[in-house]
């Protein structure tokens, strides 16, 4: 155990097993500042794990490339992708990792069809949706995107839509592209193939700047120890040099700092008497207890992901639903651009469990309410990834409108089950895992009367 030497109006005090940051906080106040880092840190340590497992490692089987290049996906998630949690099926993906230390990138967009939605979501290493681009935004023109780290001072060069200009200087970019149906990927590879991302020096034709310091990534931690570890304060800290501290969260940091935590800190778990020790650890399950209230409250209709996602002025730096969102569902869209229904119990508020059948029906004229697509997509709990299953189908979503076997008066039934409702019902089935399960419904570009919450879900009804 190590000693602090302090020396106070000439007398010697010898604090035995004390770190000296937090020398003066008693356990219980340890124990809020690891509550509030932890729900701080999570997001952001998961975050790392995918970009890590997609851009770095290049030996993980989810790897898709380097850094500062789009790289398509001509295909849409199935159960054999493990790294990131209830992705969806319904849009092939494009990724690109952007590294904007050195200088801006232009990210460009070819011209797509009417009626087809796109999206490129940008989120920043804090996982805050900070824009879109995309059919909402911007429409499906195409053109190109300046997007800046927070260091950049620069005029906007011509031939520039929009400049984009990003908190931290790691810069996630997640393409959306609607498939509509089988026979239609290789139109969205042509569609992914004019996706394109170049540093503005390069687009202007002009030397490109000193280049910046090569990075040494640090292994990620694994889910499992992400949900319990101090090593996440470690993390933190390593990520944190990438993000310059918001005007909103320096008084954070000054309190994270008392334990060790922040950009430039050093945590040392060691240095931590037992007390200490213990104290933070009831802090990370402080965490987790809140991150339930929320997910109940969820499951219970009384928040949605149009609460949980978002840029910063949205979430107003409320860091519980930053957390939720990470764990529920990272990455997810913002409400403007889809928001995400959840089924986690039945109408009886029983946990849905693939032991049972599972009936969701719309009544005629009560689809959902999109200007562009929706679908309900299967995961199994609780590592909320999608199902295999012998139909090779995840999802049920309105591109497969023309297949549906609709209901007599013109509603449409559909069946979650681990089994087949008959061959005459399959159209409508949706394979359930024989397990606990969950089904989450996409809603993209919704309508004002979906937003509003005057248009209401169905339940689903246990037969």
């Amino acid at each position: 155990m190590k000693k602090l030497l302090l020396f106070s109006a000439g007398i010697l005090i010898v604090i035995a097993g004390c770190n000296s940051k937090q020398a003066n906080l008693s356990p219980e106040q340890v124990q809020q500042i690891a509550k509030e880092a932890y729900t701080y840190a999570n997001p952001m340590v998961d975050h790392y794990r995918g970009l890590y497992n997609y851009f770095i490692d290049e030996s993980s089987p989810d790897y898709k490339g380097p850094w500062n290049k789009v790289i398509n996906m001509a295909r849409v998630y199935t159960h054999e992708d493990r790294t990131i949690q209830t992705a969806n099926s319904d849009t092939p993906y494009s990724f690109a990792a952007l590294d904007l230390r050195s200088e801006p990138m232009v990210l460009t967009l070819p011209e797509i069809e009417e009626g087809r939605y796109f999206s490129v979501q940008l989120i920043d290493m804090y996982t805050h949706n900070f824009d879109f681009i995309g059919t909402r935004t911007v429409g499906n023109g195409g053109g190109h995107f300046l997007i800046a780290g927070p260091e950049w001072i620069g005029e906007i060069p011509d031939g520039i839509e929009k400049l984009i200009p990003a908190e931290t200087e790691w810069v996630l970019a997640v393409y959306r592209t609607q498939l509509f149906n089988p026979n239609d990927l290789e139109n969205v590879k042509q569609i992914q193939s004019g996706y394109k991302l170049q540093p503005l020096s390069s687009f202007l034709d002009i030397p490109a700047p000193q280049a910046a310091p090569d990075i040494q990534f640090i292994k990620p931690l694994t889910q499992d120890e992400i949900k319990a570890s101090p090593k996440v304060f470690e993390q933190l800290n390593y990520l944190l040099q990438f993000c310059p501290t918001h005007p909103s969260e320096k008084e954070l940091m000054k309190r994270f700092a008392k334990l060790g935590i922040g950009a430039g800190q050093e945590f040392n778990w060691d240095d931590f008497s037992p007390e200490i020790q213990k104290a933070i650890k009831q802090g990370i399950a402080d965490a987790w207890a809140d991150f339930a209230v929320i997910k109940s409250q969820g499951e219970a209709g009384e928040i949605g992901s149009a609460e949980i996602f978002g840029t910063r002025q949205h979430l107003n730096n409320n860091y519980s639903y930053r957390m939720a969102a990470a764990v529920m569902g990272i990455w997810g869209a913002s409400a403007q651009e889809a928001i995400y229904p959840g089924y986690y119990v039945d109408s009886e508020n029983a946990p849905l469990n693939g032991t049972n059948k599972y009936t969701l029906r719309f009544e005629p004229g009560q689809l959902p309410p999109v200007n562009a697509f929706w679908s309900l997509t299967m995961y199994e709990l609780p590592a909320s990834l999608l199902v295999e299953n012998p139909l090779n189908r995840y999802l049920l979503n309105s591109p497969m409108m023309d297949d549906f076997v609709f209901d007599e008066d013109g509603g449409l039934t559909l069946y979650f089950q681990s089994e087949s409702p008959g061959k005459e019902k399959e159209p409508n089935w949706l394979p359930a895992p024989k397990g606990p399960f969950s089904v989450i419904m996409r809603l993209y570009l919704p309508k004002p009367e979906t937003l509003s919450g005057d248009w209401v879900k169905p339940q689903m009804i246990k037969k």
